[in-house]
């Protein structure tokens, strides 16, 4: 019998000290019913009193772990290195600034069990999204390019709520933003991808780390990168072992 646990939540945070308290509470709340699970928090090189604030959660909640980054390196940098550490062979991810509701989890591991072996991804698709007009016409631009362009069937890949099997997650190519492309490149994979509709909240306190004009040449460059990886996939070999 393992000790391990069945799922592990990954937690990419930068400058979050005032929401990281209150999200992991909701996190354990959320997941014990699902059964044993941990939570890895990933200190993006905050600059703030987060490193402070989870050094004391980690003192008091056994099934809590933190990592840190000695310096930021992005989210999909920070999801990385929790998905690699994790314990469990599945995981969920969400981010740190409360606007994702860890309640949907139930609803994902639910969907992830009905889909089967068959399914590699569930994806959350945010309904009622709580961000200002600007991001909201950002969003439904990028998002409608990016099916447009990789035909993935997905309205909303933008949606921190996502959860995975880890050896899937780990077999995809990595590079930064790939937390923006999960559905294409799990497809690509010859993974089925189910939805999940979430429902958006305000953020819990803080502003936003990520920006628009910073990104965005960066993300047409990966959305190029991302469809040629998608055209050169090659038909995976299927291997019977005879015996002598």
């Amino acid at each position: 019998m393992t000790n391990d646990p069945s799922l592990t939540i990954v937690v990419p945070v930068k400058n979050e000290e005032g929401n990281i308290a209150p999200l992991v509470a909701e996190i354990a709340s959320a997941c014990a019913p699902i059964g044993r699970f941990e939570i890895i928090v990933v200190n993006d090189g905050s600059t703030d009193k987060t490193p402070d604030v989870l050094r004391g959660l980690a003192a008091e909640m056994p099934w809590l772990r933190w990592l840190d980054h000695a310096q930021s390196c992005g989210q999909s940098a920070a999801v990385r290195t929790g998905v690699r550490a994790a314990r469990a062979p599945v995981v969920g991810t969400l981010d740190g600034d409360g606007q994702n509701d860890p309640q949907f989890f139930r609803d994902m591991v639910r969907a992830l069990e009905e889909g089967g072996e068959a399914v590699g991804l569930v994806q959350g698709q945010r309904v009622g999204r709580k961000a200002t007009g600007f991001k909201k016409f950002q969003s439904r631009v990028a998002n409608a390019v990016r099916s447009r362009v990789l035909r993935d069937d997905t309205r909303d890949t933008g949606c921190g709520l996502k959860l995975f099997r880890r050896d899937v997650y780990l077999a995809l190519p990595y590079f930064d933003a790939l937390h923006r492309f999960m559905p294409a490149l799990v497809k690509r994979e010859g993974y089925g991808v189910a939805m999940v509709d979430v429902i958006d909240r305000p953020r819990m306190s803080g502003v936003s780390n990520y920006g628009f004009f910073d990104r965005l040449w960066v993300g047409v460059l990966d959305l190029a990168g991302v469809w040629w990886l998608i055209r050169r996939r090659r038909r995976k070999p299927v291997v019977t072992e005879h015996a002598r």
